[in-house]
């Protein structure tokens, strides 16, 4: 059964939209794995603090199929997309990887360039899932954290008790 990470983020009702997204995933999935909950200011436009996180699951879901999943998610939590690429948004979740799948479909990029532009994907990627290597890369996701300009963008762990009992 593929690994599959995906990141969550949400500036609007931020704990209650991304500990119901939590919620949501374990139901539909079961045992999670769950990086720490990072605080970081918006990226790419004038907005709120977001709340972002890494999370593991494993699914014989194909990736179409897995992104529909999490697009009824995000509805459910309120998200509305057709909007702005960076703007406010109560729910975001993309599929960052696939097992060690390279994916290039219609609207889906797997793995994500997020992972490698965004310290709010990298540094939870590489707190959950340090010693995989990115497939095309090569490089362990800890080395590419550690490699990364951590001053480029400051993130802060924010300690959520909401969140439902599942493996870290």
């Amino acid at each position: 059964m593929p690994q599959v990470w995906l990141s969550i983020g949400s500036n609007i009702d931020r704990e209650k939209n991304i500990c119901g997204a939590v919620k949501s995933l374990q139901e539909a999935f079961g045992e999670l794995v769950l990086s720490s909950v990072y605080e970081s200011q918006a990226v790419g436009f004038e907005g709120d603090p977001f709340y972002n996180m890494v999370v593991g699951l494993g699914t014989e879901l194909p990736v179409r199929s897995l992104n529909n999943c999490f697009r009824d998610i995000e509805k459910k939590h309120g998200r509305i997309r057709g909007g702005k690429k960076f703007a406010s948004r109560t729910l975001d979740i993309d599929l960052l990887l696939y097992g060690d799948g390279v994916i290039s479909e219609e609207g889906i990029e797997i793995p994500r360039n997020e992972i490698t532009q965004y310290a709010f994907v990298l540094l939870p990627l590489a707190e959950v899932a340090g010693e995989m290597r990115h497939p095309v890369d090569g490089r362990t996701y800890q080395q590419l954290w550690k490699a990364f300009d951590q001053e480029q963008q400051q993130l802060w762990v924010v300690d959520l008790e909401l969140l439902p009992s599942a493996a870290k």
